[in-house]
């Protein structure tokens, strides 16, 4: 078992979800109540890490996010090193591969809010500040909750994009995912069966707990 690779991937896990939970409450929040005529292509945007191939989506933040990209050279000037081929820049492609598993569960749930029921709270004087925090946030809890789980579970599968943003560099980039891929092509079949057995259970908790408490929110909602 890659301990290290482990230890590594549920701390890309843990720290996408404390990124993502704030952006998918706001963005979710937003999409499910805009009439911007844009809107379209706004979710059409954040759709398109889930049919795109990882190898593009990979390509395409190696690019922008390389010594020679204006982000790549502001890291550089303002911490030292390359953001690529490092935690911090597989994190940042995890967030961004990350966003529609976390945001359309959020949209969704806000939406199944509705706006009646925010126009009612309007009339006892509530404010849209009151009104989000009293009421649409513990409606929308349960698509927040799903929509992180997912994030957390994909996050500890992803092998594409962090291959391509990363590489596979022990400790630092490699990942439990690339840690199997790396076992396989050593012909270590056993090894690689272990860590997948421990990442298919880990997911499989994961969206069994999103069940769980989605399921308690209702019952006592």
């Amino acid at each position: 078992m890659d301990w290290q690779a482990l230890r590594l991937s549920v701390l890309l896990g843990c720290l996408t979800i404390a990124i993502l939970l704030p952006v998918a409450i706001v963005a979710g929040r937003w999409l499910a109540t805009t009439r911007l005529r844009g809107r379209a292509l706004i979710e059409a945007a954040l759709t398109l890490p889930l049919v795109l191939p990882p190898t593009v989506i990979g390509f395409y933040l190696l690019v922008g996010m390389g010594p020679g990209s204006p982000i790549g050279r502001a890291w550089t000037a303002l911490f030292g090193g390359a953001l690529v081929f490092s935690f911090q820049g597989v994190l940042v492609a995890s967030v961004l591969v990350n966003l529609p598993f976390a945001i359309q569960p959020a949209q969704r749930a806000f939406e199944a809010v509705g706006q009646p029921l925010r126009d009612a709270s309007a009339t006892c004087g509530h404010s849209r500040w009151r009104t989000f925090w009293r009421i649409e946030l513990p409606l929308a809890w349960p698509g927040i909750i799903t929509g992180a789980v997912l994030a957390f579970a994909h996050t500890m599968g992803e092998f594409g994009v962090v291959l391509m943003v990363g590489g596979s560099l022990p400790g630092e980039t490699r990942t439990l995912a690339l840690s199997i891929y790396d076992r396989v092509q050593a012909f270590d079949n056993p090894a690689a069966a272990r860590m997948a057995a421990v990442l298919m259970a880990i997911s499989l908790v994961a969206v069994t707990l999103s069940f769980v408490l989605t399921g308690r929110r209702r019952r006592h909602g």
